[in-house]
């Protein structure tokens, strides 16, 4: 708020409190003096600072491509259980370092962190699509765990009583296992929900399709998400991708079994979205119904999700800011 040149807290405040509800046109904020208001209306845009460049629907999900001044374009996402639960899915960076193979993202590296602000004003933005967001997501573009500081300050923003009311049990990190993340989530003890993005329990193919395992193998993440869990004492959520032809063998299904005793985890299959320039195939059906027999067959409790937005590149592992090199070329 310091760089708009308020002169008293309330006034902080004020703007705040108008920006919680998606007011962000300076115009529109009656309770500040009228000068001050067309002073502010005159000098910035909004009380955000990134803009909406291009909105996509589909199957009750949205995307919003949203620009920051420094020309840089992300995407963020609400989405729909379909029972009147509305979700945003945030992004922690410009692109993503990680190169996980199967993954849009990725495939842009990285550009730069999100400031807590920055990712504060996505949830703002699509609070404005006119439906109340009770949880949040940070599946978005980006790792956020290697963008820590930012992703935590940005929480704690989201979580206050006076700013969004979010509760940290309504708020879900996933990371593709970056175990120093983890465990600064551990040792911080705040109760966020946290997702795994794991794809294989077999070291050489993970660490094939996943560089973050060569940095940290499956048995390190395992310690990691063991000490977490005893912390939190709360269900881990294992999101694994299936690639069509390559994790998704009996042999596949026994060693994500293997990985899962002793955790307390919900496998969550989703059936890989397609990315043309990736080179992967979706699931058959019948790969899907064949390992969800595998799994049962196993105890392991798993959930299948059908991910929705795929029409507009949406869906889990599609992000990816085609708007900016578009409008260079």
């Amino acid at each position: 708020m310091e760089i708009l040149g308020l002169e008293k807290p309330f006034q902080s405040r004020i703007v705040m409190q108008n920006a919680v509800k998606g007011i962000t046109d300076f115009s529109a904020m009656t309770s500040l003096p009228k000068a001050m208001r067309e002073r502010l209306s005159a000098e910035f845009r909004s009380a955000v600072t990134g803009r909406v460049i291009r909105k996509e629907e589909s199957d009750s999900t949205v995307k919003l491509a949203v620009r920051f001044p420094d020309g840089d374009i992300i995407e963020c996402v609400r989405l729909s259980d379909g029972s009147g639960r509305y979700t945003a899915c945030l992004s922690s960076q410009v692109g993503c370092a990680m190169g996980c193979a199967f993954c849009k993202t990725g495939t842009m590296g990285l550009v730069r962190n999100l400031s807590a602000g920055e990712i504060v004003e996505q949830f703002v933005l699509l609070s404005q699509l006119g439906e109340r967001i009770s949880h949040i997501v940070f599946m978005g573009m980006g790792e956020a765990l290697t963008n820590f500081t930012n992703v935590l300050d940005a929480i704690m923003e989201l979580h206050r009583e006076d700013r969004f009311g979010i509760s940290f049990r309504k708020i879900t990190i996933s990371t593709c296992g970056v175990v120093p993340g983890i465990r600064k989530l551990t040792e911080l003890d705040i109760p966020v929900r946290l997702a795994v993005s794991l794809v294989s329990a077999d070291d050489a193919l993970r660490s094939r399709i996943m560089r973050v395992n060569r940095a940290y193998p499956l048995q390190e993440l395992k310690n990691a998400l063991t000490a977490f869990q005893h912390h939190q004492e709360r269900r881990l959520t294992l999101e694994y991708c299936l690639l069509g032809g390559v994790n998704t063998s009996k042999e596949s299904a026994e060693e994500l079994a293997s990985f899962c005793r002793g955790l307390d985890a919900l496998v969550n299959l989703i059936p890989w979205n397609p990315v043309p320039e990736l080179d992967f195939t979706p699931p058959s059906e019948k790969e899907i119904r064949d390992f969800e027999r595998e799994l049962k067959s196993l105890h392991i409790s798993y959930t299948i999700r059908r991910s929705k937005g795929q029409s507009i590149s949406g869906a889990c592992g599609q992000l990816a800011t085609e708007t900016k090199r578009k409008e260079k070329g």
